[in-house]
This record gives C-alpha cells, structure tokens and sequence, in this order.
C-alpha cells in the first residue's frame, strides 16, 4: 500500500489534557496531533487520526483519541500546487509543503501508539519528511480549535508543570478539540509503501 502520510501537532493547554487521560496514562507534553493519509493500494481511501503523548505501562508514544477512515466516515481531500486539503464534517486542514525536508524530533520518544486497550509498536519509515505549513480548524462546534504556521519550522514542545486541576473529563475528540491551539509546533508529509 502507498501512503501518503500528513502529520500536525501543536499546542494545548496541558492541565487540560492532564484531567481527560485515562487511569494509567500521564501526559507527556502539551500536544495535540493530528494524522492524515491517503492510502493507495486496491482502492484508495483516506484515513485521519487524532492523538496526545502519553507515558503508560511501561511505554512512552501516542494515545489515540479518536480516528477515522472512508468511507465509513465522509472524508475528503483535495490537491492544489504543494498544498493538500483534508475535509471531513468536524476538521478542515491543509498542508502546504516549504521544501525543506528532516527527521521529526518526537519519534525518538515514541514505542507506539494506544487504541485504547491496544498498543501498536511505532512504524519504522525511513523516508525524507518534507516540512510544511499547516493552517486547521476543528468544527465540532462553535469556538473548537484552530491554528495556523507560515515558516515551516518545527518547535519543540516543552512540558508544563500543573498549576490547575480540572475536573475530569473523558477523552473525547469533541472535549479536546475544545482546547484552544496555542500555537502550531510543526507540519510534515512524508511518503512511503506500507506493507
């Protein structure tokens, strides 16, 4: 399968990531991740995930907060120059490559990623990552999340220590889209055959 593969973080308040993890998980750093990919094999179809670092059981990576895939989920996406566009009726993101090409400093902290009960060891790609810029919105609901980069450059993300204690809230996508985007850490794609 071919894979075109579309990767944003950025910045969220992290006391409220700390109140919606569930038992076992702590938050690692104040990030919010979202994944898309065309993937080409048979069909092609589009798949979109949405994530936050995480430590629990003894292993350090992602904990999947929800995901997505066509066509069971209304997914699109359209290609204009170097740009990339994702639609689906909660998530307008567009991608646009700078033409600078490096590695991506979190996956050295990264042993996979969480579905719930399920770990999935990282994958090895092993491909160049083109930079990009990134501009998104979350459209759950009124005042979601949204953001936008224009220099191409990753920023790295620093943990926060607790200062404020939410009441407990379940890790939904709808809850963490709720938390405003402080600012864009970085954008990338990168392409590559999945076996």
């Amino acid at each position: 399968m071919k894979v075109e593969q579309y990767v944003m973080a950025y910045r969220a308040e992290q006391d409220r990531l700390r109140a919606m993890l569930p038992e076992g998980f702590t938050s690692l750093r104040p990030v919010l991740r979202i994944n898309a990919e065309i993937r080409t094999g048979e069909a092609e179809n589009v798949y979109i995930e949405y994530n936050t670092p995480v430590e629990g059981f003894g292993k350090r990576g992602w904990l999947n907060i929800a995901h997505w895939e066509s066509p069971a989920t209304e997914l699109s996406y359209t290609k204009k120059e170097n740009a990339t566009t994702f639609y689906a009726p909660f998530l307008e993101i567009t991608y646009t490559g700078v033409g600078l090409v490096g590695g991506c400093p979190a996956e050295k902290d990264n042993d996979g990623c969480f579905y719930g009960e399920t770990f999935v060891p990282a994958e090895k790609i092993d491909e160049n990552k083109e930079y990009c810029n990134c501009a998104f919105q979350w459209k759950f609901a009124e005042g979601n999340a949204q953001g936008i980069s224009t220099d191409g450059k990753s920023i790295p993300a620093i943990p926060a220590e607790q200062k404020i204690h939410y009441k407990k809230q379940e890790l939904t996508p709808e809850n963490a889209a709720n938390i405003p985007c402080e600012q864009v850490l970085g954008a990338y794609v990168v392409k590559f055959e999945r076996k």
